[in-house]
């Protein structure tokens, strides 16, 4: 399908990090699926790469490039090889649109330069046990020390992507009572360094899907918070999550267009090589259609994944337009993988193909990053519904 999103210096990163791919993460991706995590060392050579600092300003060693369209060609090409880097797309696209958007300068200077080198992985930790998405209804709490120095951290998260590695934490948490009139009054963002006493990283999650992407368990028992490290205004957080929830869905859209491209052409390589009835099954009519299908949809939502990336780089991506890039995109992938394994009979369901470990992979992206069912809350409000 003919694209205009993409011009000559994005293609040479494209070929750079297929080099990187082919060489540094396929022979090790099986050792990685196995251990459920890749290695932190790992980490220091996606830094290396550049991958860390590409939109973080060249003053604290980034390249300054103000454009997600690097991080789609990542997606895809991360997709195309079904391979995962762990936690560090959370550490790029969802930590750092909150360190751009309100780290002062002091904070900058302390924070960028680790973050680019990849000496200190973030994450970020919102959903606790008994809330899910209800955000509102958090109960961690960061109270103020009578001395004003610093805030008492308690309570505890869980689904945190990253939570294993991470360095520091973007902890959501209550610094003030909920307002009757407003159940999101009174959330705040801190930046905390894993290594404080009484922070502790609990289980690491056996998940579906995304094996190689640690997700773990958080505790906070009296865990002193340097005030330095508060993330824009206190009792201002759930604006700001509010503000960057269209970046972290388009983020999803796309991962699901990248992931039903890859389904298409890894069922597409095997019905050709794969022999039934003395003939290969790309051979037969039904098989012919089912990809075709597959393809034109594949076609719709990378349609759709672009021009929310034009939008998004443009400062233009509305709530609505993420929800129903997010809503559409996923809905494709999951019909379209499913009907890819489909293709590959019983060999489909074995996970040392990549088709069984799409599948698996894909079914997260109609829950996180808002359901589905929130997303069609979004997209009828705006319609006036």
């Amino acid at each position: 399908m003919r694209r205009t999103v993409f011009d000559d210096d994005h293609e040479a990163f494209r070929q750079t990090l297929r080099s990187f791919i082919e060489s540094e993460v396929t022979p090790h991706y099986e050792d990685w699926y196995e251990a459920g995590l890749v290695p932190r060392e790992f980490y220091y050579k996606l830094a290396d790469l550049g991958l860390f600092g590409i939109s973080v300003d060249e003053e604290y060693g980034g390249a300054g490039l103000d454009s997600h369209k690097f991080e789609a060609i990542q997606i895809e090409e991360l997709t195309r090889a079904g391979v995962t880097f762990g936690g560090s797309n959370v550490h790029v696209s969802l930590c750092l649109p909150y360190l751009k958007m309100l780290a002062t300068d002091e904070q900058k200077q302390r924070y960028f330069p680790k973050f680019v080198s990849g000496e200190e992985m973030w994450a970020i930790a919102m959903t606790e046990p008994g809330t899910g998405s209800d955000l509102a209804g958090m109960k961690t709490t960061a109270k103020l020390s009578e001395d004003g120095t610093h805030y008492v951290l308690n309570g505890s998260k869980t689904f945190i992507t990253g939570g294993v590695h991470a360095d520091r934490v973007i902890v959501c948490a209550r610094t003030a009572p909920q307002r009757e009139d407003d159940r999101r009054f009174g959330i705040s963002l801190l930046a905390v360094q894993t290594s404080l006493e009484g922070y502790e990283v609990g289980r690491k999650l056996d998940k579906v899907g995304l094996k190689t992407s640690d997700t773990a368990e958080l505790s906070f028992t009296d865990v002193k918070v340097p005030v330095e490290d508060l993330l824009g205004d206190e009792n201002r957080g759930f604006s700001y999550l509010g503000q960057n929830l269209p970046s972290e869905r388009w983020g999803i859209a796309y991962g699901a267009y990248g992931q039903a491209a890859a389904a298409v052409q890894f069922a597409k390589d095997y019905v050709q090589q794969r022999e039934v009835f003395g003939k290969t099954v790309a051979s037969f009519q039904n098989t012919k259609f089912e990809l075709a299908a597959c393809q034109a949809k594949v076609d719709a939502a990378q349609a759709v994944a672009d021009r929310s990336l034009e939008a998004l780089d443009a400062g233009e991506l509305s709530p609505a337009e993420a929800a129903s890039a997010k809503l559409f995109c996923t809905e494709v992938a999951a019909e379209v993988i499913d009907r890819c394994l489909q293709l590959h009979g019983g060999y489909g369901f074995i996970n040392e193909y990549p088709i069984a470990r799409l599948y698996s992979d894909n079914r997260v992206n109609r829950i996180y990053g808002g359901t589905n069912e929130v997303m069609k809350s979004i997209i009828a409000k705006d319609m006036g519904l």
